[in-house]
């Protein structure tokens, strides 16, 4: 039976972090919402910036429908062969909703102290201005439309992993989970 990894999680949580260690590990597959919308900026050469990011996303889901990242992901787990598929950074309910109708679908919540993620984000950069942004520039990010529901979503999560301490101990927790799952 295939085990459907949801990850909600604050910025700079772990979720990739996550994501990669289950790649290598179990030869799983992940997913993340944002890969559509970096796709399309760099397909009409626009900086893959947060502020872009999410003009983007605001402007497809006004145009066609607030589940449309939620249908392509869905479809894309469903054609997905691997045992172990995980999406990574759901945002929105939208985004759950068609997710738990999934068999084998399980939400996890990823979060972390403020200032460790904020220090994790400026150091690895992935968007061009993560690392000049200042610590209240940072928490500012979070009420973003994009990020404001991410703590919401994740109260209902099955599980939650706090990442505030080694990699080890990020790892030996989704182990313990997987570990439960497929009991």
């Amino acid at each position: 039976m295939k085990i459907i990894l949801g990850f909600v999680g604050d910025i700079a949580a772990g979720k990739t972090t996550l994501a990669t260690y289950l790649n290598k590990q179990y030869t799983s597959n992940s997913y993340r919402f944002s890969t559509m919308l970096r796709d399309v900026l760099d397909r009409i050469y626009v900086e893959k910036n947060r502020p872009n990011l999410q003009a983007l996303s605001t402007f497809l889901r006004q145009t066609y429908g607030e589940d449309i990242m939620s249908k392509v992901i869905v479809k894309d787990v469903q054609n997905d062969p691997n045992n172990i598929v995980v999406v990574e950074g759901i945002r929105r309910p939208s985004d759950v909703a068609y997710l738990k109708d999934l068999d084998g679908f399980h939400l996890i919540y990823i979060t972390a102290e403020a200032k460790t993620r904020w220090e994790r984000m400026t150091n690895r950069g992935e968007n061009p201005d993560d690392n000049k942004k200042t610590f209240e520039d940072f928490l500012k990010d979070e009420q973003a439309e994009a990020d404001k529901l991410i703590k919401e979503i994740g109260s209902t999560a099955s599980h939650t992993i706090t990442n505030n301490g080694s990699f080890e101990e990020l790892y030996t927790q989704i182990e313990d989970i997987l570990k439960t799952l497929q009991a």
